[in-house]
């Protein structure tokens, strides 16, 4: 039975808040972008029309802190950068998620010198670890699908 035959016989549906507002919450991630690196180019590709981003409602790159929901590191970060990262994080309204894409992001990758941090876990928590150098636009996609089941999921008051 469809929605408007079900809605035309005077029928409700119940549900509860955490299922609507988990669902517009993984429908509308804004990504905050933070291509540091050579997976910035790809970051930017997952984008474009090839790879139709606008399908998941997260077409709107979010170039401001406080409008944006998931925080996309791509590449790796010197320390000094890392300041920025992390301001820029804390700017992010709750709830926020991140992403950390490529091998430079979750681990330091090839650089393994004094200046460049050995993944970004260490100054912010990272929900989705995408690996690769860099990754394919495919796989930022399927990181964005399982960070909204993730979403989903979630529960937005404890349970006693």
């Amino acid at each position: 039975m469809s929605l408007d035959k079900v809605l035309s016989q005077g029928s409700f549906i119940t549900t509860t808040i955490d299922t609507i507002t988990n669902w517009a919450r993984a429908n509308a991630l804004w990504p905050m972008p933070m291509g540091l690196a050579c997976c910035a180019i790809e970051m930017m590709s997952f984008a474009g029309p090839k790879f139709d981003v606008a399908r998941f409602g997260s077409e709107r790159f979010s170039f401001s802190p406080r409008q944006a929901d998931v925080m996309i590191v791509a590449g790796w970060t010197t320390y000094k950068m890392s300041h920025a990262v992390k301001r820029i994080w804390d700017q992010m309204p709750d709830p926020k998620w991140c992403i950390a894409m490529g091998a430079c992001a979750s681990t330091g990758g090839m650089h393994r010198v004094y200046g460049v941090m050995q993944g970004i876990d260490n100054i912010i928590p990272v929900d989705i670890y995408i690996p690769g150098c860099p990754p394919r636009p495919e796989t930022v996609l399927h990181a964005l699908m399982t960070l909204q089941e993730k979403i989903i999921k979630e529960h937005s008051v404890l349970k006693a």
